[in-house]
């Protein structure tokens, strides 16, 4: 009995050491997170004036271009999905995943040829464990993205869609959208060919609209623009997963701790029953000896 109380003991501590962690962990992930709403909201002045600029040449000129045209035979999908580069953030990159494979079955259901890229280091681990393809991935940045990565990926998948000879006709992002601390949801958008919300209706005469002079010409502004849009929207996307990430990783951490605690108790208890019986235990022995004693004294006498 006194082996097994040394061994719950020993578990006691171990979990103690592991509750520390979880503990730490779930504090740095919540101090992240409000840095990481407030990047977001930093972000969302530029992509909403950008968002009016592309509405308005959008809207009031006729030109076509290459990343608003839709295919008339697409049979070629591209599909950016964000993922996490670490763990212990709980079914967060499984839930993005799992969406993903959702998207995958839709488009191959329409006849379309798919390509992955990824973002984080557990879609790459999850995609080279099944030993499936990956035209490109970007890794090191997940908790703390920059406009630089996004400025990469969305060249990247500009030029995949401009591509004449093998290369897309769609291209679809995949990541979690942050709508508060307790719900993350999955979310996939097609980001091209572009569908710019705010230039679907003409406003009414009466309404004052913004005053825009497109120099030199609105095809070359959209030139300009149309790439930044999209790299914005992939921008605001790497933010959501970011603050989506580090929310889930507080929640897991939080829950992990609570286990922690509920399983010292546990092994608190059994330590103390284990205890109790030894001590009962070596009672009864020293009991039993001098009983044995006195009887054997008795007998000689």
């Amino acid at each position: 009995m006194a082996v097994s109380l040394r061994e719950y003991r020993a578990r006691i501590r171990s979990v103690e050491s592991t509750k520390k962690i979880t503990r730490a962990m779930e504090l740095i992930a919540a101090s992240r997170i409000i840095k990481a709403q407030q990047r977001a909201q930093s972000a969302a002045p530029y992509a909403r004036e950008l968002t009016r600029a592309v509405s308005a040449v959008a809207t009031f000129s006729n030109v076509d271009h290459p990343l608003t045209r839709e295919s008339t035979d697409a049979n070629r999908a591209a599909i950016l999905i964000v993922t996490s580069d670490r763990g212990l953030a709980g079914a967060y990159s499984s839930s993005v995943l799992k969406e993903a494979e959702r998207l995958t079955e839709k488009l191959r259901g329409e006849g379309k040829e798919v390509a992955v890229f990824i973002s984080g280091r557990k879609g790459v681990t999850y995609f080279t464990f099944r030993r499936r393809e990956i035209s490109q991935s970007w890794t090191g940045h997940s908790d703390q993205p920059t406009y630089d990565v996004a400025k990469e990926i969305g060249d990247t998948l500009i030029s995949e869609f401009l591509e004449e000879e093998g290369g897309v006709d769609e291209v679809h992002v995949v990541y979690a959208r942050f709508k508060s601390m307790l719900v993350q949801e999955p979310t996939a958008v097609r980001l091209l060919p572009l569908e710019v919300v705010e230039g679907e209706e003409r406003p009414e005469p009466d309404d004052v609209l913004p005053l825009y002079e497109f120099e030199p010409s609105p095809a070359e502004v959209l030139d300009g623009l149309l790439p930044r849009y999209v790299q914005s929207r992939i921008y605001f996307a790497l933010l959501q997963a970011a603050a989506s990430e580090l929310a889930a990783r507080q929640r897991a951490m939080k829950s992990a701790t609570d286990n922690a605690t509920e399983l010292i108790k546990k092994y608190t208890r059994i330590a103390n029953q284990a205890r109790q019986a030894g001590i009962t235990q070596e009672i009864s022995e020293i009991v039993g000896g001098v009983n044995a004693l006195a009887d054997a004294t008795a007998g000689h006498e």
